[in-house]
C-alpha cells in the first residue's frame, strides 16, 4: 500500500483539475470557457492601448490583396490606392495630437497587407504610433511590418476585433476593398442610423468605386433607406482629400463632438 502512496500523489499533481486555472490550457479552450475568453480577448486588447496612452483612433479599411510597390503593386490595376491610402495616414497623423502617454487619431488597420499595410506605412512614415487588429485566419492574417510593435493584437472573436475597431474610434475611411472592408463599412452605417454609436465621419475614397458598392440613391429610391441618410458618409477622390475632412471635423487631435 505504501508503494502505490506516491505514485497516487505524482497522478494527483498531473491530474488537468490540480493545474492553477491559467495553466490550464484545456480547459481555457473549451466551449465551456467561451465567456471567460470573450472577456479576456477585450480586457488585454484595452489595457495594451490604455497602457500607450491612445485616447482616440481612425479606423482605416480596405483591400488586403493590393500589393506594395516593392512586390509589383505597381502592375496592380488599383495600385494607386496604396499610395493613396499611405497619403491619407500620413497627412492625418502629421497633424495629430502624439506625446507621451497622450495619442490622438491614431490610425487603427486590421493589420494586414494591401491597404491596411499602406495605412500603417503611411502613419509610421509621419513618426507617430499605428494600431494593428489581426484577426486569426487561414489567409491574410499575418501582421505587415509597419505596425507599432505593442500595438500589434492578434484576436481570434470577430466580433472583439470589431469592438476594438469602434470603441475609440472617431472616424472611419473606406478605400475600395472587398466583403469585409464592404462589411465593416455597412455595420459602421447602421451602428450610425439607428444610434447604436455616436455619429462619427464616415469617408469613402474612390468615387467610382463607391458609386456601384454603396449607392445610397438607389436605395432611398425602393425605399429601403431615407434620403437624408446619405448624411451619414462622405465620399471623396482621394487621401489628401479624406485627411483634410477627418482634420477638419475632427480637429488636430481633439475628440470629434458629433
Amino acid at each position: 500500500m505504501a508503494g502505490t502512496l506516491p505514485k497516487r500523489l505524482q497522478a494527483i499533481l498531473d491530474s488537468p483539475s490540480y493545474r492553477l486555472a491559467e495553466d490550464d490550457l484545456d480547459f481555457l479552450e473549451s466551449d465551456g470557457a467561451r465567456a471567460i475568453r470573450l472577456a479576456l480577448e477585450f480586457h488585454r486588447t484595452e489595457s495594451y492601448l490604455q497602457a500607450y496612452g491612445i485616447e482616440s483612433t481612425v479606423v482605416v479599411f480596405g483591400s488586403a490583396r493590393i500589393p506594395t510597390p516593392e512586390r509589383g503593386g505597381a502592375e496592380h490595376p488599383d495600385a494607386k490606392w496604396y499610395e493613396e491610402a499611405r497619403k491619407f495616414a500620413f497627412d492625418l497623423s502629421s497633424a495629430a495630437t502624439h506625446d507621451p502617454g497622450c495619442h490622438r487619431l491614431v490610425v487603427a488597420t486590421g493589420g494586414g497587407p494591401g491597404i491596411m499595410e499602406a495605412a500603417n506605412r503611411g502613419a509610421s512614415d509621419a513618426g507617430a504610433p499605428t494600431i494593428g487588429f489581426n484577426i486569426r485566419l487561414p489567409h491574410e492574417q499575418f501582421p505587415n511590418p509597419w505596425v507599432t510593435p505593442g500595438l500589434a493584437f492578434r484576436f481570434h472573436y470577430f466580433a472583439l476585433r470589431k469592438m476594438h475597431f469602434l470603441l475609440r474610434a472617431r472616424a472611419l475611411v473606406a478605400f475600395p476593398g472587398g466583403f469585409g472592408t464592404l462589411d465593416e463599412v455597412y455595420e459602421a452605417v447602421n451602428l450610425v442610423q439607428t444610434g447604436t454609436i455616436e455619429a462619427i465621419p464616415i469617408v469613402l475614397v474612390g468615387r467610382e468605386y463607391w458609386a456601384r458598392m454603396f449607392d445610397l440613391g438607389y436605395l432611398a429610391d425602393h425605399g429601403y433607406v431615407d434620403h437624408v441618410d446619405a448624411r451619414f458618409v462622405h465620399i471623396v477622390d482621394d487621401g489628401a482629400a479624406a485627411a483634410r475632412h477627418v482634420l477638419g471635423v475632427c480637429g488636430c487631435g481633439n475628440p470629434a463632438t458629433p
